[in-house]
């Protein structure tokens, strides 16, 4: 279900055919509000369409080219995570259905002030509560390589929406993995900032301490693009308080020129085995990339992370703090206030496969309460420790290993719930946890043998660790890898 006809693959294709007077923004719009119209009854990945998508293009077709904003002419959809004001936004949850937020997020008002096209809005999980697609809003999103497989969550129908050509980006939000896990699935570049690098002011919570929204792309490029326009201080979400102590740069644009550097000559990359998984294809896939990087001049080195299982899992805090953000969310909200999750499970108001949501409304009313809280953010800072610790020993620019130990998997055993939140081998979690930016880029795709022999090739990410406020560094490593790919 990959469209045939993208003739806009990435940011740079578009705004070069506006540029040279080959096409219009409202002509681009057109064309991928066709796309949904053609793709989306078969993958289910948009919630809603903006109808007002088309007067937007309109306007922008009629500013003088010297007022153009970096992402000018851009179709984007941005997750149902993130209020819109002219769109419905539901949060995954049929409770929410027919939610209109007041205002526009406030990274949604620096996209459209920085020229793009928000299209629609893409669907997810219930409060974004899951590695898949399940949802008591749109049911399961069908992955655009093998319609039989689920895209990932819980930005499913961004990553579905980019990949099968339904936008040229999108926005996803990341507490466990959720843009790096669907963009692996996908074949697509995902971003998980520093979390504070972007507001967050507008976008539902789930773990208020790691929730980040960020860039899917088609390229690093493009994932630059987006981030110059969408980092920053924002006073309505004081964590954004942390790019004060970013490191100071001379330009506009440094994010998108990381990605125009994408040397890996001399960079040192820990190769961190532990999680590599027994899938014999990704195994493959990632030997082959691996062999890519050095031959374009990367160093490698092997490391591992002591204890990293027991980091893993003590360190989560979803059982701990879930249930009061999410309500904490939901009580600053107008039409939403009289909502508890809860409630919601209680009643059945929710994709019964979402075994995350019945772990945290066990949990306390208020995350203080936890009797192990103390405890667990004593050894998130022992995690954080061992992990920069590794970086510093062996002078590491970043750490490597793939996304996940798994390839995308079948939609009915998610629905049979053979694979679930609490059992599922993505590695996303430990950049999560450790609070640490991340990012998947793809490297290759491998046939499912182990599953279906016969079946069609699909994409396999690898994630690239960063240390904290780090992502230029990153990005140009990103950049990079997909430049080893090409060569």
């Amino acid at each position: 279900m990959i469209s045939a006809d993208q003739p806009y693959r990435t940011i740079a294709d578009v705004q070069t055919a506006i540029q040279d007077g080959k096409t219009t923004v409202k002509a681009v719009v057109e064309q991928y509000l066709k796309a949904i119209d053609e793709l989306d009854p078969d993958l289910n990945a948009i919630t809603v369409t903006n109808q007002k998508a088309l007067d937007e293009a309109q306007r922008l077709d009629e500013l003088d080219p010297a007022k153009r904003g970096p992402l000018h002419g851009v179709p984007i959809v941005v997750k149902d995570q993130i209020e819109t004001v002219d769109m419905a936004t539901a949060f995954g949850s049929k409770a929410c259905k027919d939610y209109m937020p007041e205002r526009d997020a406030t990274l949604v008002r620096k996209l459209k002030e920085a020229g793009a096209v928000i299209i629609g809005k893409s669907t997810m999980p219930d409060w974004a509560a899951s590695w898949f697609s399940t949802s008591s809003l749109s049911e399961t999103t069908k992955n655009p390589y093998d319609v039989s497989r689920d895209p990932g969550g819980s930005s499913s129908g961004s990553g579905a929406a980019v990949a099968s050509g339904m936008a040229v980006a999108a926005i996803g939000g990341d507490t466990g993995g959720s843009i790096r896990l669907p963009s692996s699935f996908c074949g697509l570049v995902g971003v998980r900032v520093t979390p504070g690098r972007i507001s967050r002011d507008g976008m539902s919570a789930l773990v208020v301490t790691q929730d980040t929204p960020g860039p899917m792309t088609n390229s690093v490029e493009d994932a630059g693009r987006i981030l110059d326009s969408i980092v920053g201080f924002d006073a309505e979400d004081n964590y954004t308080s942390i790019n004060a102590i970013a490191p100071k740069v001379s330009t506009n644009t440094p994010f998108y020129d990381a990605t125009q550097q994408p040397s890996l000559n001399g960079k040192r990359l820990g190769v961190l085995r532990d999680v590599f998984g027994t899938h014999q294809g990704i195994l493959s896939v990632v030997d082959a990339a691996l062999d890519g990087l050095q031959k374009a001049g990367a160093e490698l080195i092997d490391v591992d992370i002591p204890d990293l299982d027991h980091y893993k899992t003590f360190t989560s805090v979803y059982a701990t703090r879930s249930k009061s953000d999410i309500n904490n969310f939901l009580s600053s909200r107008k039409g939403l206030s009289h909502l508890k999750i809860e409630d919601l499970q209680r009643d059945g108001v929710y994709h019964k496969a979402l075994d995350l949501i019945d772990v945290l409304v066990k949990g306390p009313k208020e995350f203080i309460r936890d009797s192990h809280f103390a405890l667990r953010l004593s050894e998130q800072s022992s995690f954080q420790r061992i992990v920069a610790s590794a970086f510093a020993k062996h002078e590491l620019d970043a750490m490597i290993y793939p996304t996940c130990q798994l390839l995308a998997p079948k939609t009915q055993d998610l629905l049979d719930m053979r694979w679930t939140c609490l059992n599922y081998p993505t590695n996303t979690v430990i950049a999560s946890q450790l609070l640490f930016p991340a990012m998947s880029v793809p490297i290759g795709k491998t046939k499912d043998t182990e599953e279906t022999p016969d079946g069609p090739e699909l994409p396999v990410g690898l994630e690239i660790l960063g240390l904290p406020l780090g992502e230029e560094k990153m990005l140009a490593i990103a950049a990079g890898v997909e430049a080893s790919r090409r060569s």
